[in-house]
């Protein structure tokens, strides 16, 4: 599948350079990543202290008056003491006409408006090896057709392939709460990772209102865990099919952000290993003081909460959740910018304290610090009490160009 991906593109790209009137570019990053750990490691074969160089060089290629677009990124970490990890995050082929537009290859899409966790987001797969809050994402191969018309955008997918979500390996911290069984994966569908699954949003907007109305058949990227009966205490990932319908708003009304994102699965298993369709919310809101004495400093507000009526069977450790925060921009030449927040457990469970903050370094660098610190977390809570020795602060300097 990716071969054939990889040559139908490199055929277009080669039919371009044919063309008159062209432009190319080349950009991307390299950073280097430093995660220091305030606790010892529980287990003898983690370290304190991880190191790494990350490499993500892009290319783009644009013709026939800008109405089509090549592009490829290429992702790979080299860890000091981990193993080395790859993706193809984006190799596409877009063409646009006036009311419609052709999207094929490896790609990602974005769906969401909320902070602390994104519901609605289910056409990529989750790369927990590279971020522990479930920002990054694999590529996923599809062929996306987007109507473009007055009364909304109308995205049509059909994705091509299914791929496995990327945990961290043993010997990282912050890894998955019971060792999984490597190389091992079950799937509800006869057609295993080959399985085509199907999806579609309408998009719009009226006056200060944006939503989107999406839909998904297919492969849960989420997948639930039964136990391996090669290993004692090891899991074994299993993905079922699911339908999944998502509704997502922003409202934006003077200094005022109101989101919402919801939705409602069926097929899918909870952690009790029970199958039942339920509904899941984040709700929130954002207030921004804009130039506050005329420093240019802006400074946003920021709260959500999260439901999920599976309760203590959710898979997920979002079930019954506040998070607050605060979010700072400086507007400043180096455009620095910070988020603080909690995420805390309504059940008393525990919290999560965040920090995330960036500053440009000259033109062409860039540090990134991240921070989190976990404090109270139950037993009761599974899916966090293994993260409760895990409290860690990460630099990242990037080069951009």
């Amino acid at each position: 599948m990716f071969r054939a991906i990889t040559t139908s593109t490199l055929l277009v790209c080669s039919l371009a350079y044919s063309q008159l009137g062209y432009s190319e570019g080349f950009s991307g990053n390299v950073s280097a990543k430093m995660s220091m750990f305030k606790n010892e490691a529980v287990a003898e074969n983690q370290d304190d202290l991880y190191s790494s160089i990350a490499f993500q060089p892009k290319y783009t290629y644009v013709w026939d008056n800008n109405r089509q677009i090549f592009g490829i990124e290429l992702f790979a970490r080299v860890n000091e003491s981990l193993p080395s990890t790859t993706d193809i995050r984006e190799l596409s082929w877009i063409y646009s006409a006036d009311d419609w537009e052709i999207r094929g290859g490896i790609r990602k899409v974005f769906w969401g408006v909320t902070e602390s966790q994104h519901l609605v987001d289910i056409i990529n797969q989750t790369d927990f090896s590279e971020s522990f809050d479930g920002e990054e994402k694999l590529g996923q191969p599809m062929l996306n057709l987007a109507i473009i018309q007055d009364w909304g955008t109308l995205d049509l997918f059909v994705l091509t392939g299914f791929r496995e979500r990327r945990f961290p390996d043993e010997n990282a911290r912050l890894g998955f709460p019971l060792p999984i069984t490597n190389g091992a994966v079950k799937y509800e569908s006869d057609s295993e990772d080959r399985h085509i699954d199907y999806a579609a949003r309408w998009s719009h907007y009226i006056g200060d209102w944006d939503f989107g109305l999406s839909y998904f058949y297919g492969t849960n990227r989420e997948p639930g865990f039964v136990p391996s009966g090669n290993s004692a205490n090891h899991v074994v990932p299993i993905y079922e099919i699911i339908h999944q319908v998502g509704f997502d708003v922003q409202a934006t009304i003077e200094n005022w952000l109101w989101k919402l994102e919801a939705i409602y699965r069926d097929g899918a298993k909870d952690a009790k290993s029970a199958e039942h369709a339920f509904l899941a919310t984040t709700a929130g809101l954002e207030y921004s003081f804009f130039d506050i004495d005329n420093t240019g400093v802006d400074v946003g507000l920021v709260a959500e909460v999260s439901y999920d009526e599976r309760g203590d069977a959710s898979t997920t450790p979002f079930q019954n959740d506040s998070m607050f925060g605060i979010r700072l921009a400086l507007n400043d030449e180096q455009s620095t910018d910070a988020l603080v927040g909690v995420i805390y457990d309504n059940d008393g469970k525990g919290k999560i304290f965040s920090m995330e903050a960036n500053r440009r370094i000259g033109e062409d660098f860039k540090l990134t610090l991240n921070g989190y610190l976990f404090t109270d977390i139950s037993s009761a809570d599974p899916l966090f009490y293994s993260y409760g020795n895990e409290d860690f602060i990460e630099f990242e300097l990037g080069y951009y160009y």
